[in-house]
């Protein structure tokens, strides 16, 4: 039985971990402990099958779409379960997810490339358009109109290096951190899918947009822009936090900057003396069913691992191995860092802090 705190000792976390839903135990295989492909591969294929994500697919509508909408209601439709089923790890060509992105696809408006899923908005939605590209090149939907609407968000990207859905509707110049990483993620996950559009120039640009705020603070006065950018909870839905933003360097193989300092800081301050990182309340919306009751969560003590140890294989100004925390040393896993270019692709700051949903 698992414990209900467990240990703070590196293995026995491991252990822990490793008792988890096949949607965290692959990824620990393949990023903190460094197992043969064979074995992470295998158990990656049984989050179709069991658990978290065989409930989800489980969920899907007859007509390929999920609580019977295309981006409504949240968190349950056809737009955020895909999200999240990517997030757990359901492969690439998954004929269930393949079938509900093409409804996706086929539902949108575009406008000028840009598109929208939101009946009351008559224009095009970039926060939207990321997450169907991300979609699309995650899970391998031959969708014609991708490169194009790729080219589409790379005409969105603003003076700052960020993006902002509201830029359209309300003429915001500066970047948003929501839609910033929203659209930086479905980019990488355009990149590694090895779609033809070169957007590696406009990734740099974007994370500039992230270095130039320390990851999640104001550039006019310093301040945190917005304390529940320190909560992380799983799935993000279209919110930014500091260990998605984080994820974000890691996942594009990003060499560790110091301006991302004390945002590490505030995820290792958020460390529990277990060992491990808390489940935090999910985003209000509907629920397909709970990935963890209270207390330690796998999913975030995983992530947070990872990302530990990726900072610290490549820690400005050197790295102590007295100073690493983490499973075995954050697993001593200079793999993280190198194993981000395999991983398969997963909004900011306004002028003052704006928590706006992208409809």
């Amino acid at each position: 039985m698992m414990p209900a705190q467990p240990s703070s000792d590196p293995r026995a976390i491991e252990r822990w971990l490793l008792r988890g839903d096949p949607a965290v135990r692959w990824q620990v295989m393949r990023d903190l402990l460094d197992s043969p492909p064979e074995q992470w591969r295998a158990e990656r294929a049984r989050v179709a099958t069991h658990g978290w994500g065989a409930r989800l697919l489980a969920a899907q509508d007859s007509d390929d779409c999920w609580a019977r909408g295309l981006y409504s209601p949240k968190w349950t439709s056809t737009t955020y379960t895909l999200l999240l089923l990517e997030r757990l790890g359901v492969a690439r060509g998954h004929p269930q997810a393949l079938a509900g992105c093409r409804k996706l696809w086929q539902g949108a408006r575009f406008y000028g490339n840009g598109l929208t899923l939101a009946r009351t908005v008559l224009e095009p939605e970039t926060c939207i358009t990321g997450m169907l590209v991300l979609l699309a090149a995650s899970f391998g939907d031959d969708e014609p109109r991708l490169d194009v609407t790729v080219q589409w968000l790379l005409g969105q990207q603003l003076r700052d290096g960020g993006w902002n859905c509201e830029s359209i509707r309300c003429g915001s110049r500066h970047g948003s951190f929501h839609t910033s990483i929203t659209v930086l993620e479905a980019l990488l996950a355009y990149e590694q899918s090895g779609g033809p559009v070169e957007v590696s120039a406009a990734m740099a640009a974007g994370r500039e947009f992230f270095l130039e705020h320390h990851l999640y603070r104001s550039h006019r006065t310093g301040e945190v822009a917005d304390p529940s950018f320190t909560r992380f909870p799983f799935p993000p839905q279209w919110h930014f936090d500091i260990l998605r933003g984080l994820e974000h360097f890691r996942a594009a193989g990003a060499a560790p900057d110091e301006r991302l300092g004390d945002a590490i800081d505030a995820l290792r301050q958020r460390r529990r003396s277990d060992g491990t990182w808390p489940v935090y309340r999910p985003h209000p919306g509907r629920q397909w069913l709970p990935l963890e009751a209270q207390g330690p969560s796998r999913l975030s003590t995983l992530r947070a691992l990872r990302v530990l140890a990726w900072w610290e294989a490549g820690e400005p100004g050197g790295c102590n191995a007295g100073q690493q925390q983490g499973l075995r040393a954050t697993t001593g896993s200079a793999n993280a860092a190198s194993g981000a270019s395999q991983t398969d692709a997963r909004r900011g700051e306004t002028i003052t802090p704006m928590m706006f949903d992208p409809v």
